[in-house]
Protein backbone atom coordinates (compact mmCIF):
# COMPACT_ATOMS: atom_id res chain seq x y z
CA UNK A 1 0.00 0.00 0.00
CA UNK A 2 2.94 2.33 0.69
CA UNK A 3 4.17 1.93 -2.91
CA UNK A 4 0.72 3.01 -4.10
CA UNK A 5 1.06 5.95 -1.71
CA UNK A 6 4.39 7.04 -3.20
CA UNK A 7 2.97 6.71 -6.71
CA UNK A 8 -0.10 8.74 -5.65
CA UNK A 9 2.24 11.39 -4.18
CA UNK A 10 3.78 11.82 -7.63
CA UNK A 11 0.26 12.16 -9.09
CA UNK A 12 -0.51 14.95 -6.58
CA UNK A 13 2.41 16.91 -8.02
CA UNK A 14 1.48 16.05 -11.62
CA UNK A 15 -2.07 17.32 -11.05
CA UNK A 16 -0.76 20.50 -9.40
CA UNK A 17 1.67 21.15 -12.26
CA UNK A 18 -0.84 20.30 -14.96
CA UNK A 19 -4.10 21.87 -13.81
CA UNK A 20 -3.01 24.25 -11.04
CA UNK A 21 -5.88 24.77 -8.57
CA UNK A 22 -7.33 21.64 -6.99
CA UNK A 23 -4.36 19.37 -7.65
CA UNK A 24 -3.38 19.24 -3.99
CA UNK A 25 -6.80 18.16 -2.74
CA UNK A 26 -5.82 14.47 -2.97
CA UNK A 27 -3.06 14.84 -0.33
CA UNK A 28 -5.17 14.10 2.78
CA UNK A 29 -6.92 10.98 1.32
CA UNK A 30 -3.51 9.64 0.20
CA UNK A 31 -2.06 10.14 3.70
CA UNK A 32 -5.08 8.68 5.51
CA UNK A 33 -5.96 5.72 3.29
CA UNK A 34 -2.59 4.72 1.79
CA UNK A 35 -0.22 5.59 4.64
CA UNK A 36 -2.64 5.10 7.60
CA UNK A 37 -1.90 8.57 9.03
CA UNK A 38 -4.50 9.81 11.56
CA UNK A 39 -6.77 12.48 9.99
CA UNK A 40 -5.79 15.34 12.35
CA UNK A 41 -2.08 14.71 11.72
CA UNK A 42 -2.78 14.18 7.99
CA UNK A 43 -4.27 17.68 7.71
CA UNK A 44 -1.09 19.09 9.29
CA UNK A 45 1.20 17.03 7.04
CA UNK A 46 -0.87 18.10 4.04
CA UNK A 47 -0.20 21.77 4.84
CA UNK A 48 3.55 21.15 4.68
CA UNK A 49 3.43 19.01 1.51
CA UNK A 50 1.04 21.36 -0.29
CA UNK A 51 2.99 24.43 0.86
CA UNK A 52 6.36 23.08 -0.25
CA UNK A 53 5.16 21.75 -3.62
CA UNK A 54 3.26 24.99 -4.34
CA UNK A 55 6.39 27.01 -3.53
CA UNK A 56 8.42 24.91 -5.99
CA UNK A 57 5.61 25.13 -8.58
CA UNK A 58 5.46 28.92 -8.28
CA UNK A 59 9.13 29.37 -9.31
CA UNK A 60 8.35 28.79 -13.00
CA UNK A 61 5.53 31.34 -12.85
CA UNK A 62 7.86 33.88 -11.19
CA UNK A 63 10.36 33.44 -14.03
CA UNK A 64 7.63 34.09 -16.61
CA UNK A 65 6.37 37.17 -14.73
CA UNK A 66 3.03 35.48 -14.02
CA UNK A 67 2.88 36.29 -10.28
CA UNK A 68 1.12 39.47 -9.15
CA UNK A 69 2.86 40.34 -5.87
CA UNK A 70 0.39 43.08 -4.86
CA UNK A 71 -2.55 40.70 -5.24
CA UNK A 72 -0.70 37.94 -3.37
CA UNK A 73 -0.16 40.31 -0.43
CA UNK A 74 -3.72 41.72 -0.39
CA UNK A 75 -5.34 38.27 -0.61
CA UNK A 76 -2.64 36.45 1.34
CA UNK A 77 -2.61 38.47 4.58
CA UNK A 78 -6.19 37.66 5.75
CA UNK A 79 -5.72 34.08 4.53
CA UNK A 80 -2.45 33.61 6.46
CA UNK A 81 -3.93 35.11 9.66
CA UNK A 82 -6.98 32.82 9.35
CA UNK A 83 -5.03 29.60 8.70
CA UNK A 84 -2.54 30.32 11.50
CA UNK A 85 -5.35 31.03 13.97
CA UNK A 86 -7.28 27.93 12.85
CA UNK A 87 -4.28 25.58 13.34
CA UNK A 88 -3.08 27.19 16.57
CA UNK A 89 -6.44 27.75 18.29
CA UNK A 90 -9.51 26.22 16.57
CA UNK A 91 -8.25 22.71 15.64
CA UNK A 92 -6.75 21.99 19.10
CA UNK A 93 -10.02 23.23 20.69
CA UNK A 94 -12.21 20.71 18.80
CA UNK A 95 -13.09 17.95 21.33
CA UNK A 96 -12.13 14.31 20.59
CA UNK A 97 -15.88 13.45 20.59
CA UNK A 98 -18.31 16.10 19.35
CA UNK A 99 -21.56 14.24 20.06
CA UNK A 100 -23.16 10.79 19.97
CA UNK A 101 -26.58 9.49 18.87
CA UNK A 102 -27.21 5.85 19.83
CA UNK A 103 -24.20 3.86 18.59
CA UNK A 104 -23.00 6.68 16.35
CA UNK A 105 -20.19 8.87 17.71
CA UNK A 106 -18.99 11.90 15.79
CA UNK A 107 -15.30 12.01 16.64
CA UNK A 108 -12.85 14.78 15.76
CA UNK A 109 -11.22 12.54 13.12
CA UNK A 110 -14.58 11.63 11.56
CA UNK A 111 -15.72 15.27 11.58
CA UNK A 112 -12.56 16.40 9.75
CA UNK A 113 -12.81 13.62 7.15
CA UNK A 114 -16.51 14.36 6.47
CA UNK A 115 -15.77 18.10 6.23
CA UNK A 116 -12.92 17.32 3.85
CA UNK A 117 -15.21 15.16 1.69
CA UNK A 118 -17.74 18.01 1.47
CA UNK A 119 -14.94 20.41 0.43
CA UNK A 120 -13.88 17.86 -2.24
CA UNK A 121 -17.41 17.73 -3.64
CA UNK A 122 -17.61 21.56 -3.75
CA UNK A 123 -14.16 21.70 -5.37
CA UNK A 124 -15.18 19.09 -7.97
CA UNK A 125 -18.12 21.25 -9.04
CA UNK A 126 -15.81 24.24 -9.63
CA UNK A 127 -13.55 22.01 -11.78
CA UNK A 128 -16.34 20.38 -13.81
CA UNK A 129 -18.32 23.52 -14.70
CA UNK A 130 -17.08 25.86 -17.40
CA UNK A 131 -17.11 29.52 -16.43
CA UNK A 132 -16.63 31.99 -19.29
CA UNK A 133 -15.48 34.64 -16.80
CA UNK A 134 -12.51 32.42 -15.94
CA UNK A 135 -11.58 31.68 -19.55
CA UNK A 136 -10.43 35.19 -20.37
CA UNK A 137 -6.71 35.83 -20.77
CA UNK A 138 -7.25 39.50 -21.60
CA UNK A 139 -5.59 41.83 -19.08
CA UNK A 140 -8.00 44.15 -17.27
CA UNK A 141 -7.37 47.26 -15.23
CA UNK A 142 -6.80 45.90 -11.75
CA UNK A 143 -9.34 46.91 -9.17
CA UNK A 144 -9.51 45.37 -5.69
CA UNK A 145 -12.85 44.62 -4.09
CA UNK A 146 -11.28 44.82 -0.63
CA UNK A 147 -14.26 43.72 1.53
CA UNK A 148 -14.92 40.62 -0.61
CA UNK A 149 -11.20 39.80 -0.90
CA UNK A 150 -10.87 40.08 2.90
CA UNK A 151 -13.85 37.74 3.46
CA UNK A 152 -12.77 35.27 0.76
CA UNK A 153 -9.15 35.25 1.99
CA UNK A 154 -10.23 34.56 5.56
CA UNK A 155 -12.68 31.85 4.44
CA UNK A 156 -10.00 30.09 2.37
CA UNK A 157 -7.61 30.34 5.33
CA UNK A 158 -10.10 28.70 7.71
CA UNK A 159 -10.80 25.87 5.22
CA UNK A 160 -7.06 25.34 4.68
CA UNK A 161 -6.48 25.28 8.43
CA UNK A 162 -9.25 22.78 9.11
CA UNK A 163 -8.73 20.24 6.32
CA UNK A 164 -5.23 20.92 4.97
CA UNK A 165 -6.35 21.63 1.39
CA UNK A 166 -4.63 24.43 -0.54
CA UNK A 167 -7.92 26.00 -1.61
CA UNK A 168 -6.80 26.77 -5.18
CA UNK A 169 -10.30 25.96 -6.42
CA UNK A 170 -11.55 28.96 -4.40
CA UNK A 171 -8.53 31.26 -4.78
CA UNK A 172 -8.19 31.18 -8.59
CA UNK A 173 -11.84 32.19 -9.37
CA UNK A 174 -11.56 34.90 -6.68
CA UNK A 175 -8.39 36.32 -8.25
CA UNK A 176 -9.94 36.35 -11.73
CA UNK A 177 -13.30 37.82 -10.70
CA UNK A 178 -12.38 40.05 -7.71
CA UNK A 179 -8.88 41.16 -8.79
CA UNK A 180 -9.34 41.03 -12.60
CA UNK A 181 -6.23 38.88 -13.15
CA UNK A 182 -5.74 36.87 -16.39
CA UNK A 183 -6.10 33.11 -15.80
CA UNK A 184 -2.40 32.17 -16.04
CA UNK A 185 -1.41 35.00 -13.71
CA UNK A 186 -4.15 33.93 -11.28
CA UNK A 187 -2.74 30.36 -11.21
CA UNK A 188 0.82 31.60 -10.54
CA UNK A 189 -0.34 34.06 -7.88
CA UNK A 190 -2.51 31.40 -6.21
CA UNK A 191 0.50 29.06 -5.88
CA UNK A 192 2.40 31.78 -3.98
CA UNK A 193 -0.60 32.41 -1.68
CA UNK A 194 -1.07 28.66 -1.08
CA UNK A 195 2.64 28.18 -0.35
CA UNK A 196 2.78 31.04 2.17
CA UNK A 197 -0.43 30.29 4.06
CA UNK A 198 0.07 26.50 4.12
CA UNK A 199 3.65 26.61 5.45
CA UNK A 200 2.86 29.35 8.00
CA UNK A 201 -0.23 27.37 9.05
CA UNK A 202 1.86 24.20 9.46
CA UNK A 203 4.37 25.97 11.69
CA UNK A 204 1.48 27.52 13.61
CA UNK A 205 0.61 24.07 15.01
CA UNK A 206 0.06 23.93 18.75
CA UNK A 207 2.88 21.39 19.09
CA UNK A 208 0.62 18.50 20.16
CA UNK A 209 1.59 16.36 17.12
CA UNK A 210 4.95 14.60 16.82
CA UNK A 211 6.20 15.26 13.28
CA UNK A 212 7.83 12.44 11.29
CA UNK A 213 10.14 14.69 9.26
CA UNK A 214 11.72 11.88 7.23
CA UNK A 215 8.29 10.70 6.05
CA UNK A 216 7.18 14.28 5.38
CA UNK A 217 10.21 15.15 3.25
CA UNK A 218 9.97 11.83 1.36
CA UNK A 219 6.34 12.43 0.34
CA UNK A 220 7.13 16.05 -0.51
CA UNK A 221 10.05 14.95 -2.70
CA UNK A 222 7.79 12.58 -4.69
CA UNK A 223 5.17 15.34 -5.08
CA UNK A 224 7.83 17.82 -6.26
CA UNK A 225 9.02 15.30 -8.88
CA UNK A 226 5.37 15.11 -9.96
CA UNK A 227 5.21 18.92 -10.30
CA UNK A 228 8.13 18.90 -12.75
CA UNK A 229 6.44 16.11 -14.74
CA UNK A 230 3.11 17.99 -14.69
CA UNK A 231 4.74 21.27 -15.73
CA UNK A 232 6.51 19.52 -18.64
CA UNK A 233 3.25 17.85 -19.71
CA UNK A 234 1.39 21.19 -19.52
CA UNK A 235 3.46 22.40 -22.50
CA UNK A 236 1.97 19.62 -24.62
CA UNK A 237 -1.43 19.09 -22.98
CA UNK A 238 -4.04 21.74 -22.18
CA UNK A 239 -4.63 21.34 -18.45
CA UNK A 240 -8.01 23.09 -18.71
CA UNK A 241 -9.29 20.24 -20.91
CA UNK A 242 -8.26 17.69 -18.27
CA UNK A 243 -9.76 19.69 -15.40
CA UNK A 244 -13.37 18.43 -15.80
CA UNK A 245 -12.20 14.78 -15.84
CA UNK A 246 -10.11 15.42 -12.72
CA UNK A 247 -13.16 17.12 -11.19
CA UNK A 248 -15.28 13.99 -11.72
CA UNK A 249 -12.52 11.92 -10.07
CA UNK A 250 -12.47 14.28 -7.07
CA UNK A 251 -16.29 14.05 -6.86
CA UNK A 252 -16.15 10.24 -6.77
CA UNK A 253 -13.41 10.39 -4.11
CA UNK A 254 -15.50 12.76 -1.98
CA UNK A 255 -18.54 10.46 -2.14
CA UNK A 256 -16.28 7.45 -1.41
CA UNK A 257 -14.86 9.12 1.73
CA UNK A 258 -18.37 9.89 3.07
CA UNK A 259 -19.52 6.32 2.32
CA UNK A 260 -16.40 4.73 3.84
CA UNK A 261 -16.36 6.85 6.98
CA UNK A 262 -20.10 6.57 7.73
CA UNK A 263 -21.09 3.12 6.50
CA UNK A 264 -18.01 0.92 5.91
CA UNK A 265 -16.23 1.23 9.26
Amino acid sequence: MEYFGYFASILIGVALGLIGGGGSILTVPVLVYLFAVEPVIATAYSLFIVGLTSAVGSVGYFKKGLVNIKTAIVFGIPSIIAVFTTRAVIVPAIPKELFSVGNFILTKDLFLMLLFAVIMIIASYSMIKKDKKLASEEPHEQKFNYPLILIEGALVGIITGLVGAGGGFLIIPALVILSKLPMKEAVGTSLVIIAAKSLIGFFGEGGENVIDWQFLFTISAFAIVGIFIGTALSKKIDGNKLKPAFGWFVLVMGIYIITKELFLK
